[in-house]
């Protein structure tokens, strides 16, 4: 009988020490920056300004203004929990492509940015490119539009229930990170533990402008269902566009569908703001 109590009291105390250790590392479980830029949009073919703004505590933000001869409207881009903004040039290149003008900004602890990766911070991040677009660029808000793919469609979509953008678009984005931790790490007490949250599904249903979600069944990642459960959860008007491949690259190996699907979109929104202005 001590033999097994003590099997018993080693188990539970090894996995409390898991436990444990998960909390603490969190944000190394969920932030993978990188510092060096690999690349410029002028490796691409396209102009583009550095920008260097400040977000409301102070952190210093590196981000590129790309803009687009007669631009539809501007997208904000908000990219994924890994590498920086030289990552995303394929990206770039697609929106400029749709007659867009991209601003793609490094969260903190990122590419040029300084400060530490975080939940919090990452909101104060957008906030402060939503203002330099609103207030430097002096852009009006409905020409904004919203892109986050990965953890910045937990960013986009943030500052969306903050403010009203003229569309959102979320590209192979979670419902929260306790749901997808859970799918990771099913034996551990992740809903518990998690300090990061990053919980789209309780805000999406609170968003009124036009919502693309974007994911591919393909996607080893993040699962298609936590793209179905954003839909259902969102309010109208809406659209939920299946793409193939991974997911790091479905957006490519989708090519000119994705495209096409994507200037859809926008044309849409835009045609029907040109009606009711006239």
């Amino acid at each position: 009988m001590t033999f097994v109590w003590a099997t018993v009291i080693t188990v539970l105390g090894l996995y409390a020490l898991i436990n444990a250790v998960v909390y603490v590392m969190q944000p190394r479980l969920v932030f993978f920056p990188t510092r060096a830029l690999d690349a410029t949009p002028a490796e691409i073919g396209l102009h583009y300004e550095d920008v260097t703004l400040d977000a409301d505590d102070g952190v210093s933000l590196h981000g590129w203004f790309v803009p687009a001869v007669d631009a539809t409207a501007t997208v904000l881009f908000f990219h994924g929990n890994a590498g920086n903004i030289s990552h995303r040039l394929d990206s770039i290149r697609i929106f400029h492509d749709l007659d867009l003008n991209v601003f793609i900004l490094d969260y903190r602890g990122y590419g040029r940015s300084t400060g530490r990766p975080s939940e919090t911070g990452t909101y104060a991040d957008a906030a402060a490119a939503w203002g330099y677009l609103t207030g430097t660029r002096d852009l009006p808000a409905n020409q904004i539009v919203l892109f986050g793919r990965s953890l910045g469609g937990a960013v986009a979509t943030w500052l969306a229930a903050e403010h009203r953008p003229g569309a959102l678009i979320l590209e192979s984005t979670f419902t929260s990170i306790p749901d997808l931790a859970a799918e990771y790490y099913p034996l551990l007490a992740v809903r518990w533990l998690a300090r990061i949250r990053y919980d789209n599904h309780s805000r999406i249903a609170r968003l009124t402008s036009p919502l693309l979600l974007i994911h591919s069944r393909d996607d080893e990642l993040i699962r298609f269902a936590h793209a179905e459960r954003l839909y259902s959860a969102a309010a109208e008007p809406k659209h939920l566009l299946e793409i193939h491949g991974g997911h790091n690259d479905g957006f490519l190996l989708s090519g000119d569908s994705y495209s096409r699907e994507l200037r859809s979109f926008i044309t849409h929104i835009y045609a029907r703001s040109d009606s009711a202005v006239e």
